[in-house]
């Protein structure tokens, strides 16, 4: 099945309640072990790759990798660019077979952010290509996005309106408490869902958002990744039940990224605990790709896009 666009998932997504799962992919073990999931479970799917992905793998290493696991299934699988910071980046992955794009002009004011926004969206929608954008700050780390926690804000409900309006982008980016990285909250998170409901009463009906930092930071792989070697301590994130809450109020797409990140290094870390003589990679990541994909299998179960494939 050839590489989708987002469109069609989210319309779908917004008129059944459920949200998609959209998971950060760095290499082909992450591909193999997100693709079995959703395969299993006939979920639609969407991979992203964020800015430090395309870096570190490789554009090209990266849409072959999707392109064979398309050969491998016949669910719909959209390829996302994900924090997209420029109109340059954004054209590349367009023109190098990416499905969808994200710009991030967040950092930027209001208006700079419209005008970033626009143009990336005139580009893509000549080449029939669907635009994320996003208007509010998160706290948190995830590659070369950092926002210190007193810098990020709720997205205003009314900018959101007007944003939208201004820029035709098809999928807005909320921020209603989540945040990226593991070490997400010191006290217990609370999503603000009264923020949610405002955002979406101004916004066109059944309009797509999406919620980024949703990573709920499963405690058996912080476990995992502290009793082997690590030292994330109490990291916390979003508790499931509020994720499962936003998936059923027009929130289409969830990014995940943080739980493959600690999936993946904790059973690694406790391979080489076990057999700490071992050097084949197979015996190491093959457990990891596994983990990965049982997670991946808990989260689209919680989004509730199991048997949503079309």
């Amino acid at each position: 099945m050839p590489k989708v666009g987002t469109r069609e998932m989210f319309k779908r997504a917004n008129e059944e309640n459920y949200a998609v799962g959209a998971f950060n992919v760095n290499n082909m073990e992450i591909i193999q072990g997100i693709v079995e999931a959703a395969d299993e479970l006939k979920a639609p799917l969407i991979l992203q790759v964020s800015a430090g992905a395309r870096k570190y793998a490789r554009h090209e290493y990266l849409v072959k990798l999707v392109e064979a696991a398309l050969i491998t299934t016949d669910i719909p699988i959209a390829l996302h660019l994900d924090h997209g910071d420029s109109f340059e980046l954004c054209k590349n992955v367009i023109d190098g077979g990416f499905s969808s794009v994200m710009i991030d002009g967040s950092k930027h004011n209001f208006e700079e952010n419209i005008r970033l926004t626009k143009e990336v969206v005139k580009y893509a929608h000549d080449h029939n290509i669907p635009v994320e954008a996003e208007l509010g700050k998160l706290a948190g780390v995830e590659d070369d996005v950092k926002v210190d926690q007193k810098d990020a804000f709720y997205t205003d409900a009314h900018q959101a309106a007007e944003f939208v309006e201004r820029t035709e982008c098809d999928s807005l980016a909320v921020a209603i408490g989540t945040s990226h990285g593991a070490y997400k909250f010191k006290s217990e998170p609370k999503l603000n869902f009264d923020r949610l409901k405002e955002i979406q009463e101004l916004l066109p009906e059944k309009y797509p958002l999406v919620l980024h930092g949703a990573s709920t930071v499963i405690p058996e792989f912080v476990y995992l990744c502290n009793t082997y070697g690590g030292k994330l301590g109490d990291a916390r994130g979003v508790p499931e039940e509020m994720i499962k809450k936003a998936a059923g109020m027009n929130v289409a797409k969830v990014n995940i990224d943080t739980d493959l990140r600690l999936a993946m290094t904790g059973n690694i870390r406790k391979a080489f605990h076990d057999n700490p003589e071992n050097f084949d990679p197979r015996k190491y990541l093959g457990p990891a790709r596994t983990a990965i994909k049982d997670m991946v299998i808990r989260k689209i179960k919680i989004l509730g896009c199991d048997g949503k494939a079309f």
